[in-house]
């Protein structure tokens, strides 16, 4: 049968115009994709800017020395007098764009913080974060700047005030001057997307930062910024720490305000999301907890509770009684996690405090049933409505299953079941659920987390010693990978507080026993997270611990105590090798003499930033 002209003409024509609307709305989409990497571009050039006006007009600045100092000294330096205000600002903003040259972690630079710093040097009002700059994750409102998610959509949409966090900071005195990278919708643990592209890790560029705070965590990492803001919902703000070489601390999901900040998926309860700090060290953290948890905070949102921070609780001595796990279960440490719990169980224990071992059961009914049917409990839709209109659809399995009907889902999960257990298991878990189904299941996290405290405090424990997942894995990695979070989604899931500290590196011992990794399920997942750990000889690698909800100050303590043994433990091990390492840099820079090494080290890193 022959289709008439007219007809064909009239199909034709609009087949073309479909195809040339589409076109229109992809450059549309790609031109404002250019915008923001131009307004990237533009922004470390304004740094780079305002750092060599400042050095020209202050040579005799020494950078490297400021930049050395830890953040309680630094702040008290600030606070005091003896430092001047634009000395630091300057010193780590010229930093900052050294670091996100190299590792693409700064997506804004905040040029009101210039403004800012001026006005604090005439007011001098002194807050326990008095000038002090700070670098704020994509995701946490700062007035006047987007907050995008790595979505399109949220470009050109500034937001209208500062969040709460923000505010609190900028009345310490803190100067926020950087917003930096997250991956697209934050529902992963790399650092990339579409707007801003891949954030690289500073130890080692072929590795991930970790996500979805992988720009703070490259940031921080890198020494560009001595205090760093994200969030998190799994792991966000513990695997930037852990595959860094960071310190951080994700508090229980209330105990610092969220007013202002975006989520990955809005409204769902069952994980839940947190804010918190990075930095170098748990000091650090403590002094910035004692900041936030002040007046400001609890006036500005009142839904959080007024406790200010306990200095009691950190700075007791008393020995505590801690748990601790070496494995889950469901994720096979690599042979480096395994050891790093066992070396800082040792440590503690020669330190007098004691250790008792703690059962973990279920832990994969909980990533499956609690975490991942929590977060897409209505079947993916949420998802689907933050991708419809962008062009980037990174996030692999969970959008594919997201996009099929229930019944698919439900026969794939069926069918793989004896062959994939843990396929199946996700797909049975992005099917959607009813209303009275949702309530069942936030219900039964309840009890799990009754559950899961009886049984902490049958062994009278105080705190808990875990594996965090590391070290970090190679770009592209974490997106196949969605599985192995479980060490850090289980106390999202229960809202305890968590904090990570590095404690070991990767050795070729851990390396050559990696040989024989094999994982629990023997599936393609563990086979793939074999080849994630592979190749990460001298990575840091973290632990986390973990306290009751509401008991961060105590979490910080026990992280004090941590990081004091582990320092302890490597200083008596720094004089066997001062007399390499200096022979190392004499041959590099080729000079010779301690004095003429220190030179050259301070003018390669004075030229670099």
């Amino acid at each position: 049968m022959r289709v008439p002209l007219p007809a064909l003409l009239c199909c034709s024509a609009a087949s073309l115009l479909l195809l040339l609307l589409r076109w229109r709305w992809r450059r549309g989409l790609w031109k404002k994709v250019k915008e923001a990497r131009q307004r990237q571009e533009r922004s470390l050039v304004q740094m780079e800017m305002a750092v060599r006006c400042f050095r020209e007009q202050h040579p005799s600045v020494n950078m490297i020395s400021i930049l050395s100092l830890p953040l309680p000294e630094l702040s008290k330096k600030l606070r005091d007098g003896s430092l001047p205000l634009e000395h630091v600002f300057y010193a780590y903003v010229g930093k900052a764009l050294q670091i996100a040259t190299e590792t693409n972690c700064i997506t804004e630079y905040l040029q009101e913080s210039e403004t800012q710093l001026r006005k604090a040097k005439r007011t001098g009002k002194l807050g326990l974060l008095y000038g002090v700059p700070v670098s704020i994750k994509d995701s946490i409102d700062c007035q006047g700047h987007d907050s995008t998610l790595g979505f399109i959509k949220n470009l050109n949409k500034p937001a209208a005030e500062d969040s709460v966090v923000v505010q609190v900071l900028r009345r310490q005195g803190a100067i926020p001057f950087v917003k930096t990278n997250v991956p697209v919708s934050l529902i992963s643990y790399d650092c990339k997307n579409l707007i801003f592209g891949q954030t690289f890790n500073p130890l080692l560029y072929t590795r991930t930062p970790g996500g979805s705070s992988g720009g703070e965590g490259a940031l921080v990492g890198g020494g560009g910024s001595i205090l760093g803001f994200g969030t998190d919902v799994g792991g966000s703000l513990r695997f930037p720490a852990a595959f860094c070489g960071i310190c951080t601390l994700k508090p229980t999901g209330n105990r610092l305000s969220k007013k202002g900040i975006t989520c990955g998926v809005l409204g769902q309860k069952a994980v839940v999301t947190a804010v918190g700090p990075m930095a170098k060290d748990v000091e650090s953290l403590a002094l910035c907890m004692r900041a936030l948890l002040c007046k400001d905070m609890f006036s500005l949102d009142s839904t959080v509770p007024p406790l200010p921070f306990n200095e009691e609780v950190y700075s007791s001595t008393q020995p505590l009684r801690i748990g601790y796990y070496e494995t889950d279960f469901f994720t096979m440490p690599s042979p480096a996690m395994r050891r790093a719990v066992r070396e800082t169980k040792q440590l503690l224990e020669d330190a007098g405090h004691t250790l008792v071992p703690f059962e973990l059961t279920n832990v994969d009914y909980v990533v499956f049933n609690f975490c991942f049917r929590g977060i897409f409990a209505d079947g993916g839709t949420s998802l689907l409505k933050k991708f419809k209109g962008e062009l980037d659809k990174s996030v692999g399995l969970f959008f594919w299953l997201a996009k099929s009907p229930n019944w698919l889902k439900t026969v794939l999960s069926w069918i793989a079941k004896p062959f994939v257990p843990r396929f199946s298991n996700i797909a049975r878990s992005m099917t959607a659920n009813t209303v009275d189904e949702v309530w069942s299941l936030h219900h039964e996290i309840e009890e799990f987390c009754h559950q899961f405290i009886a049984q902490w405090k049958k062994l009278n424990l105080d705190v808990m010693l875990c594996p965090m997942l590391g070290p970090a894995f190679g770009i592209g990695y974490p997106g196949k990978l969605s599985v192995a979070v479980s060490y850090t989604v289980l106390y999202n899931a229960l809202d305890f507080p968590a904090g990570v500290v590095p404690v070991t590196m990767v050795t070729d011992e851990d390396e050559e026993e990696l040989k024989g990794y094999q994982g629990y399920f023997r599936d393609w997942w563990d086979r793939t997270l074999a080849k994630a750990f592979r190749g990460s000889v001298g990575l840091p690698v973290a632990v986390q611990c973990v306290a009751l909800p509401w008991q961060e100050e105590l979490c910080l303590r026990f992280m004090k105590e941590v990081e004091t043994l582990v320092l302890k433990k490597n200083r008596t091990h720094v004089p066997l090798h001062e007399d390499a390492v200096m022979a190392g840099l004499a041959a590099g820079f080729g000079v010779q003499g301690e004095s003429e090494v220190s030179s050259a080290v301070v003018e390669h890193f004075q030229s670099l930033s």
